[in-house]
This record gives C-alpha cells, sequence and structure tokens, in this order.
C-alpha cells in the first residue's frame, strides 16, 4: 500500500514538474527582437514618433530605430539615390506612391493617419488676415517648398481660392519643411504662415491659428502613409524588426499617442460604406428569418 501511495506522489510531482517545464519553455519561445530600423519620417511626426519609439523600445529595448525626418520630397529624393532606409512615413501619398511606382517602396503601404491644413501668426502678433481668403493682405508669408507636402496643399488651396496669382507677388520665405516654416512665424520673422495644426499644437504658447483650410479648397485629403522600403543592406533581424515596428504603428497604443499630438487615425469612407453595405446584405431580415422557419 505504501508503495503504492509513493508511486502516486511521485507520478503527482513529475506531472507538476512537466507543467512547470512546459509552461516556463512558451514564455521562453516569446521572440526577441533585435537590429536596426532606418525610419525616414516626415517633419511633422517628428514629436510623436519619438515617443513611440521609446514605448516600442520598452518591449524591444535591442531593436535601435535611426529617424531621419525631413520634408516627405526630400525623404523620397533620397530614398532614390540609394540612402539606406526600411521604413518611409510619408505626409502624403504623391511620394509614397512614386516609390511605389519606382519599385522602392512595398505597395501595401498603410494610410495611417490624417491632418489639417492651418494659417497661423506668431502669438499676440497683428495682422489684417483673417482666413486664407485674405492671405495677400500680409506684408509676407512663410510658405514650404513646392516639392514639401504642406506647401503642395499650400498651393492647391491658393489655385482653388483664385489667388495664386496675388500671393505670388507676396514676399515669400520659402521653407525647406514645415519645420522651418513654424519656426520662422513662431519666432516672429514672418507676420503669416501655412503648417499642419499639429504643428501648430506643438507651439501653442508661440503661435495662434487664424484659421483652417475653407471647406472645399482642398481636394486632396491629408493622408499619412506609412510602408517598407527595400533595404539591401539589412540583415534578417533587421528587416523582422522594421516589420514589427512598422506594425506597432498601426496598434491602438501607437494611434493614442499620435491623436495626442494632434492626429487622426485615417478611416477610409469607401471601405466602410462597403463594409456596412455587406453586413446589410449578410442580414436576414426579420420577416425573412421568420418565412424561412415557417
Amino acid at each position: 500500500m505504501k508503495k503504492r501511495v509513493f508511486a502516486a506522489l511521485m507520478a503527482g510531482v513529475m506531472g507538476t514538474m512537466m507543467f512547470g517545464t512546459t509552461f516556463v519553455s512558451a514564455e521562453a519561445e516569446t521572440p526577441e527582437l533585435k537590429g536596426e530600423v532606418y525610419a525616414f519620417i516626415a517633419a511633422s511626426l517628428n514629436n510623436a514618433m519619438e515617443e513611440i519609439q521609446k514605448n516600442f523600445n520598452e518591449t524591444y529595448p535591442d531593436v535601435e530605430i535611426l529617424y531621419n525626418a525631413d520634408s516627405s520630397g526630400t525623404l523620397q529624393t533620397q530614398i532614390e539615390e540609394g540612402a539606406r532606409c526600411d521604413i518611409f512615413f510619408s505626409a502624403a501619398r504623391k511620394q509614397m506612391d512614386a516609390l511605389v511606382d519606382e519599385g522602392i517602396a512595398d505597395k501595401d503601404s498603410v494610410d495611417l493617419l490624417e491632418n489639417k491644413v492651418v494659417l497661423i501668426k506668431p502669438e499676440g502678433g497683428e495682422t489684417k488676415v483673417t482666413g486664407f481668403e485674405n492671405i495677400p493682405d500680409a506684408a509676407n508669408l512663410a510658405l514650404a517648398g513646392e516639392d514639401v507636402p504642406v506647401g503642395q496643399y499650400s498651393r492647391e488651396i491658393f489655385d482653388n481660392l483664385g489667388i495664386t496669382d496675388e500671393v505670388n507677388k507676396m514676399e515669400i520665405n520659402e521653407g525647406k519643411n514645415v519645420t522651418d516654416v513654424l519656426a520662422s512665424v513662431s519666432e516672429g520673422s514672418n507676420e503669416v504662415g501655412i503648417v499642419y495644426a499639429t504643428d501648430a499644437a506643438s507651439v501653442a504658447d508661440s503661435v495662434e491659428i487664424i484659421a483652417e483650410a475653407p471647406e472645399g479648397s482642398l481636394k486632396t485629403p491629408v493622408l499619412y502613409p506609412a510602408g517598407m522600403v527595400e533595404d539591401k543592406e539589412a540583415s534578417d533581424d533587421d528587416k523582422a524588426a522594421a516589420e514589427a515596428f512598422l506594425e506597432y504603428l498601426q496598434s491602438d497604443e501607437a494611434l493614442e499617442v499620435f491623436e495626442k499630438y494632434g492626429f487622426a487615425a485615417y478611416v477610409n469612407d469607401e471601405k466602410t460604406d462597403d463594409t456596412a453595405a455587406a453586413e446589410e446584405t449578410a442580414e436576414p431580415t426579420e420577416e425573412a428569418s421568420e418565412d424561412t422557419a415557417e
């Protein structure tokens, strides 16, 4: 009898040990990322991306994320010229689409964020300008270059408002990116300037928003797509880390950070409508269900 009790006890102990070993082993199988990720990001994303990097590194401390923040047009050129890049996070589809067409960027890029274009002045500054429509009343204007997304959006607004010729006669301080424009206005070098709402919010104590782009003046949505770029120098570890970081950018945790900095998560209305239509088609009416039951 004692032998049977002892055997039963030993079987229980062994089972517990095996269960414990299996549990620990499962935890050990959690993938550990390491490597370098070269991310080219639009200048307007810089503050949010710094915080997102810190959050990501709390989970994956062995992944080094190297940012290059500038205008999307400049970043596009650098990538085309062979600069090492794993992820391109643009402030417009135009630059991303160009890289996709050239076979440099992955065609499965994701439209992640949406922004607004606003007209600003220095905090406490005096101006006759009350909105985009009468920008020419200002003595000067800080404006991003034509290869910069916010500069392209600005010129589209001018065209749709019919004020392009008047604006071109103004004294224009052309910035190489949105950060330059923001600095020119916040420092008082220019009477007014055009930036993204998120940029204005980042220095709310230095600038005031005069107005948002009038409804209908900007046909092109201000979208921020992110996607993988072919990096021939990347190791397998680097590629895995880049893919994980791109996936993290689409997470609820990352989107909360973007929203804190004034961005909005982009929702594709067409997909939403299609989904709603599909669900409506899939759901049988109450009457139809009853007929079927009978």
